[in-house]
């Protein structure tokens, strides 16, 4: 996935004006959040490209109306989910090996257990994979994740609940392996 450099925007939805300037000054950063939860290229290209047809219609609306990029993240994430649904689409992964730690950390260890982290999260459903990237990658509470997954607060919770509990549970196994 080839990203470009992204301008810089202060307030990313007050600064566009029209429909075009802001696709040009928020798609790196819209195709970025895809990728996460997609988890593929191809696929995060689709879900934005879909979310941008979606929002053109209506763009001067919902910008009217509040917050254009929680608009189309919510798309995104239903586009993403509505997708694994159709297809039951799993990615599989490679289980991940011993590795040797030393005293102190490492920016190599950083590495690995990003690496790690990574493929787990790949393992999540959808929706819980969603949530995580919501919830640690782009700083939302969990009213605003509730909000873009279309559930309420307490179910925001509990994906992101059971997410971290699914990936505590494959870490054990990993390292008893």
């Amino acid at each position: 996935m080839s990203l470009l450099k992204e301008r810089p925007v202060a307030e990313p939805n007050e600064g566009s004006r029209t429909f075009e300037e802001y696709v040009r000054e928020r798609s790196v950063a819209l195709q970025r959040f895809a990728y996460l939860v997609t988890r593929h290229p191809e696929d995060a290209r689709d879900a934005v490209q879909d979310a941008l047809a979606g929002l053109y219609p209506r763009y001067d609306r919902i910008r009217a109306a509040g917050d254009v990029d929680a608009y189309v993240h919510r798309s995104i994430v239903n586009a993403s989910v509505s997708r694994w649904r159709r297809t039951k689409r799993t990615t599989a992964t490679a289980a991940p090996g011993d590795f040797a730690r030393e005293t102190g950390p490492r920016f190599d260890d950083a590495v690995v257990d990003a690496t790690i982290a990574w493929a787990l999260c790949g393992e999540l459903p959808a929706v819980q994979r969603a949530a995580v990237v919501l919830r640690f990658y782009n700083d939302h509470s969990f009213a605003e994740i509730g909000r873009l997954l279309g559930c309420p607060e307490s179910t925001a919770r509990s994906h992101v609940h059971r997410a971290l509990t699914r990936l505590r549970t494959r870490l054990q196994e990993a390292d008893h392996e």
